[in-house]
């Protein structure tokens, strides 16, 4: 007879316990209180799931990037209907606090100073002194302070080894998985996967911009770990995502994407990939141009097309929606109108969110100024610039070149786009922090790595993960 180990019995016991007592509950409340019992169920599935990523936080982040990175209240939006859009971006991002809460639990805090959630905060206290729009309900302000803080949270806790990689890895994958989702979503006639505005979109499982704004940390991700490891995966899926990102149409996504991957290939030190070779592969890109022009005169359908030829135009309304945030802007210009007042801005009912299906600004320094004012926006763009260099003057030479270029690339796409709040906004922050996690993973500190140094054991088998 076979019988199991002491520690193997005593685990399994302890499964058990829980798994026999929940029973118990459920049946007495069936039989008591049955009223209570899909409440009960309900914080019981809680319950286990929080357990369960308690004991795999690693997957469970892996799996809440993806996730993310599908932009699925897009989808729902559009299966279920426009309710369900608001309580899905709220799902991703109280996944996202609840992960970071398990992460402080178990591995401890960081106290990152200059992280843009203090601007927030402070921004949220100037509202509440010096006043707010007459039209913010009580609770708009403390609601948007929280979606707001949300992408910026995980910089706040302790990476156990190998999280970085990891998550690294997912974002690289999460806009093919998006693509193949809608594809398939498309395929049996639910949901279309590219969409007509101003020329033919590709939109994946939720919206052209938003596969967009999730390309761009994939290709950051690809990029980076190709640069370093010389892999020809990496180099391949790198190649995907930049066609998925033309695909998209998205004109400043794909323009800044260009300015990282090239300022990278031509200004990166070291690395796995020869200079010689990085330069090659650019001049064979830009070579490409030409050639795509030509071919988009056949197929000028394609917005990609349209965009390299320079004919869309102003295909956002942008010029509709700007006016009247730069109006709201001028009537508090010191503090603004208080975190959330943004959403007041352009009426949702109203002819221009109609014709655009949005009521938000694309450009965040000027939603920033009706929230915050002069004071506030200001605040914002000083911790971003001290958080950036601190974080930043800290990485391998490669590594600290291409973040550098990101972030400057973030600072020019804030002015057209929403890149701070938005759920692509959480899987590119999700990738930053991956960045500085691997680097900080990977340098030794007197003998130990500096994760071992903030309460984490580091991984002895490599210097760099892969």
């Amino acid at each position: 007879m076979i019988s199991l180990p002491r520690a193997a019995r005593d685990g399994t016991a302890h499964a058990i316990i829980p798994v026999l007592g929940g029973a118990v509950l459920m049946t007495a409340t069936a039989w008591l209180l049955p009223s209570l019992l899909p409440a009960l169920i309900v914080a019981l599935l809680a319950l286990g799931a929080i357990l369960v990523a308690y004991r795999h936080l690693v997957a469970a982040w892996v799996g809440w990037v993806l996730v993310a990175g599908l932009s699925v209240e897009m989808a729902l939006a559009d299966l279920v209907g426009p309710e369900a859009f608001q309580p899905a971006i709220a799902a991703i991002k109280g996944a996202e606090i609840g992960l970071v809460a398990l992460m402080i639990l178990r591995y401890g805090p960081v106290a990152d100073w200059f992280n843009p959630a203090w601007a927030f905060v402070a921004m949220a206290a100037m509202g509440a002194v010096a006043g707010t729009h007459p039209e913010l309900a009580t609770m708009d302000m403390p609601r948007s302070l929280i979606g707001s803080v949300t992408p910026f949270l995980v910089f706040f806790c302790v990476n156990p080894p190998g999280w970085g990689a990891k998550v690294r890895r997912a974002i690289s994958y999460a806009p093919m998985l998006s693509v193949v989702l809608g594809a398939a979503l498309g395929v049996v006639g639910l949901r279309p996967v590219v969409f007509d505005s101003g020329g033919i979109r590709l939109a994946g499982l939720g919206h052209p911009a938003f596969l967009a704004g999730v390309c761009l940390p994939a290709i950051y991700a690809g990029l980076l770990h190709w640069l370093r490891t010389g892999s020809r995966r990496a180099a391949t899926l790198l190649f995907v995502n930049l066609v998925i990102l033309l695909l998209t149409g998205a004109r400043a996504p794909s323009a800044y994407a260009a300015v990282v991957v090239g300022g990278s290939l031509i200004l990166a030190p070291g690395g796995a990939v020869p200079r010689a070779h990085r330069l090659a592969l650019l001049a064979a890109g830009i070579a490409t141009v030409p050639v795509l022009l030509v071919i988009g005169e056949n197929y000028s359908a394609l917005r990609m097309f349209e965009v390299l030829s320079g004919e869309p135009g102003q295909l956002s309304g942008r010029e509709l929606l700007w006016p009247a945030f730069e109006a709201a802007a001028a009537q508090a210009p010191w503090f603004g109108w208080g975190i959330g007042s943004g959403n007041l801005v352009i009426p949702r009912d109203g002819p221009i969110a109609t014709l655009l299906r949005t009521w938000a600004a694309h450009n965040e320094y000027l939603r920033i100024q009706v929230e915050g004012g002069y004071v506030g926006r200001g605040l914002l763009i000083g911790c971003f610039v001290a958080w950036a260099t601190l974080h930043t003057r800290r990485l391998p030479p490669l590594e600290r070149l291409v973040t550098r270029l990101i972030f400057l690339t973030f600072a020019a796409h804030a002015f057209t786009d929403n890149v701070l709040i938005s759920t692509p906004a959480c899987v590119f922050f999700a990738l930053l922090a991956a960045v500085f996690a691997e680097a900080e993973e990977a340098v030794p500190v007197d003998g130990l790595s500096r994760g071992r140094r903030r309460g984490v054991a580091p991984d002895p088998t490599r210097a760099l993960p892969p």
